[in-house]
Formats: C-alpha cells, sequence, structure tokens
C-alpha cells in the first residue's frame, strides 16, 4: 500500500513539473514577442521622425518612407508566423537547399545586381529591392546548426566539420566582402563562432579559427581605402572632420545634444541634411538625441534582452540542433546590434549595419522577423533538459 502511494505521488510531482515546464515555455514565448513589439513601435516611431525630412525633400511625402517600412513589418510578422508554426526540425532538411540558394543569390548580385554608393549588395525587380546578404546569415545558421548537430560526437576531429563550416562561413563571408561589405560578412563569422563554442568544439579550433578571422578582418580593413579611413576615423574622429570622419561626428554631435530626457520625440536636427542615413545606419543616434539617454538605454536593454533570452532557450533544451539554432540566432541579433551601436557611439569604426527590427529596410526586417520566428518555435516546441517520469511499481 505505501508502496502504491509513493508511486502516486511521484506521477503527480512529475505531473505539476511537466505542467512547469509548459508555463515556462509560455513565459518565454511572451517574453520575446513583448520584446520583439517593443523593438518594432520604438523603431516605426524613429523612422517617421528620423525619415519625414528626407521623405519632404526628395519625394514630398514626409510619410513615404514610413509606410514602405511599415508594410515590411507587416509582412515580416508574417514570416515571423510561417517561421514558428513548421516544425524547427524541418530547417535541417533544408539547410542544404537553403546554402545552395544564399550561394546563388550572392554570384548573381555580385554579376547583375544594383551598385549605389559604391557597393553592389542588391537585385531589382521592379519596384522590390532585395540584399540577398541578409538571407545569407541565417541560412548559414541554419546549415551549421545542421552540420555541428549531426557530428556532435566526433567534434574533436576536426576533418569531420572543419570542410563544411569553411565552405559555408568562408565562401558566404568572402562574396559579401566582394561586394563589398565586411561588416555582414563579420556577423555572419561571428554568429559561426559563437555556435562553435555552443556545439563544444575544443578551445584549440575555436582559437585557431578565431585568429584566423582577426587576421582576415585585419587585411580586410585596410585593402580598401574607405575601409582605412573609417578606421582612422575611429581612432581620431577629428583627423577629417568634412569627409570620412563626417558621419561619426554628427552622430557624437547628436546623441551628445539628446542629453538625458532628450531633445523631445519628432523634435530632431540632425535628420535635416546633418545627419547621413539617419534611419538606417544611424537610426540609434535619433533615438538618442529625441528621447536622450534614458531612451537610448531603455533600446539596449531591449536589444539585450532579446539576445539573452535567446541564450536561455539555448540553455534550456536538450536538441543539440535547436540549442544551435538559438545560440546562432541570439549571436546574429546580438552582435549586429552591438556593431551598429558601437559604430554610432564611436567605440568601433563605423560598418553601415542595421539595428535588428529597428531599422528601415525590407530585407533586413524580413529577415530578422524570420530569425524572432524560428526562436519562438524553439522556445515552444524544443525538448527540455531530460525530465523522466518516475516508474509505477506494481506489486
Amino acid at each position: 500500500m505505501s508502496n502504491r502511494l509513493a508511486s502516486i505521488a511521484n506521477l503527480r510531482a512529475w505531473a505539476r513539473r511537466r505542467d512547469e515546464i509548459a508555463l515556462s515555455r509560455s513565459r518565454v514565448v511572451v517574453f520575446v514577442l513583448v520584446l520583439t513589439a517593443s523593438l518594432l513601435v520604438i523603431g516605426l516611431g524613429a523612422t517617421l521622425s528620423a525619415s519625414s525630412a528626407s521623405g519632404i525633400i526628395q519625394e514630398a511625402d514626409r510619410l513615404a518612407v514610413f509606410r514602405r517600412q511599415l508594410q515590411w513589418v507587416v509582412v515580416g510578422l508574417s514570416a515571423m508566423v510561417i517561421m514558428a508554426m513548421v516544425p524547427y526540425t524541418w530547417y535541417r532538411k533544408i539547410a542544404p537547399y537553403a546554402l545552395g540558394l544564399s550561394f546563388a543569390g550572392l554570384v548573381v548580385t555580385l554579376m547583375v545586381g544594383v551598385r549605389r554608393g559604391g557597393a553592389n549588395r542588391w537585385l531589382e525587380f521592379g519596384d522590390l529591392t532585395v540584399q540577398v546578404s541578409e538571407f545569407s546569415k541565417l541560412a548559414v545558421i541554419v546549415f551549421l546548426a545542421a552540420v555541428l548537430a549531426r557530428r556532435r560526437d566526433r567534434l574533436d576531429e576536426a576533418r569531420q566539420w572543419m570542410g563544411p563550416m569553411v565552405f559555408a562561413v568562408g565562401g558566404t563571408c568572402t562574396l559579401i566582402v566582394w561586394q563589398p561589405d565586411l561588416g555582414t560578412a563579420i556577423i555572419v563569422a561571428g554568429a559561426a563562432g559563437v555556435m562553435t563554442i555552443a556545439a563544444g568544439v575544443p578551445f584549440r579550433y575555436i582559437a585557431g579559427i578565431g585568429a584566423t578571422g582577426l587576421a582576415v578582418i585585419g587585411y580586410a580593413t585596410y585593402s580598401l581605402e574607405y575601409r582605412r579611413q573609417r578606421f582612422l576615423c575611429f581612432l581620431d574622429p577629428l583627423s577629417d572632420p568634412s569627409d570620412a570622419c563626417f558621419q561619426l561626428i554628427q552622430s557624437l554631435i547628436a546623441l551628445g545634444s539628446g542629453h538625458w530626457l532628450g531633445v523631445g520625440l519628432g523634435a530632431s536636427r540632425s535628420r535635416w541634411a546633418y545627419l547621413p542615413n539617419p534611419y538606417t545606419d544611424f537610426i540609434f543616434t535619433i533615438i538618442g538625441e529625441e528621447t536622450g539617454f534614458v531612451g537610448a538605454i531603455a533600446l539596449l536593454a531591449a536589444l539585450a534582452g532579446l539576445s539573452l533570452v535567446g541564450v536561455w532557450v539555448a540553455y534550456r533544451t536538450s536538441d543539440m540542433f535547436a540549442r544551435l539554432l538559438a545560440s546562432g540566432i541570439a549571436a546574429w541579433l546580438g552582435v549586429q546590434s552591438l556593431v551598429n551601436v558601437g559604430g554610432a557611439v564611436g567605440a568601433i569604426p563605423v560598418t553601415g549595419l542595421a539595428l535588428p527590427l529597428v531599422s528601415v529596410g525590407g530585407s533586413a526586417m524580413l529577415v530578422a522577423m524570420a530569425g524572432v520566428g524560428i526562436l519562438v518555435n524553439v522556445a515552444r516546441n524544443a525538448p527540455h533538459v531530460p525530465e523522466p517520469a518516475p516508474e509505477r511499481r506494481t506489486r
């Protein structure tokens, strides 16, 4: 009798634990969605303000850029829902095809893409402009997650995984750097590096890959004149205030004018042709100018929260593929946020990257929302750390 009572108590405890896990999943999903919604609202509000001046000057419509961005947010929400509903194991099956399409798109971009501002990064289909390198970020993350998960028992042998990794990451980064777009290549490489750490790759390999990556970045930085100029401006913003360092100086002036509480929503002065790219590369500057230090810190907290919850999702799952997916997406969003904000405040050289879920950009918004959808998918459906049910004793 006592054994039967103990067995029933154990079953009830296991059922309570199962319900707690389900509740925990729901809370994580809600947290991700609240943070994402907050960033979208902040981004749309900043876009409305930052783009109004250029809209009036260029298109005689202060809402032109805002309308286009709002349309992409709606499309992105649809992509997020789809990516959250499809079983995440399906991404493992399509990983090679996604990477192949990414390579093909990058090659076509180099051959027939639209050239703007000295870069060949876009494909045009009528009124639709697509930046393929944005999709490459997600393709590489999915492919690398599939490879490392499949070979997780052989990570001590570099030949088991190094080849596919060099092919995927090295090939993608090379094609992107040729556009040229060093910033996006750094994001791809950074996400891949975090994924190797999450997979448990031995440190000696990680150190070698990291040293090689830094050497390549150093060479790429000094291989083109404009990159050298940006690096010199990072070291001394006053070295060329009227040309190469103009963006950084104007960004620092705008941020400084924001003080603690900002100049007021919609009251930015730098958007009036003082700050180049105010609603793309430097949208953080506009937010800091209008909402001050307090608003800038709140934005950084939301961005950091989204990345940290991705790390938490990765930590809580026992499925290696799901863990690597969440790790890669969290690293991508987090590193790109740091690079964008770091460039705006002069902490690192300016790279021209968008602020995820905030900056204007159709392809960037669509892919970032798709990444959030995958993160929600993993949080909802990936198995937790095993919690075996107690065995029922029989007399």
